[in-house]
């Protein structure tokens, strides 16, 4: 029998729909931004990890620019200037 395995959608919404019940009726604000700084730093990291460090294979992967990704592993202190 094959596990279910949640799609990743299903995570996110799990995980914001929690973050809401545990603001306790507190107004959340920015919470675009910081969903997206959540995800995409795990994101990044995990993508290298599979291409062993490859940018280029990495960019591919993600569908983004090697430039646009170096600019990200920058961002989030993955890559050393």
């Amino acid at each position: 029998m094959k596990k279910h395995i949640p799609d990743i959608a299903q995570c996110v919404a799990h995980n914001v729909k929690q973050y809401f019940k545990d603001l306790n009726g507190e107004a959340p604000c920015a919470v675009y931004e910081m969903v997206l700084n959540q995800v995409e730093k795990p994101l990044l990291e995990c993508v290298m990890a599979e291409c062993g460090g490859n940018q280029s294979k990495a960019a591919a992967m993600l569908g983004l620019n090697r430039n646009t990704l170096r600019k990200k592993l920058l961002q989030y202190g993955l890559l050393e200037a």
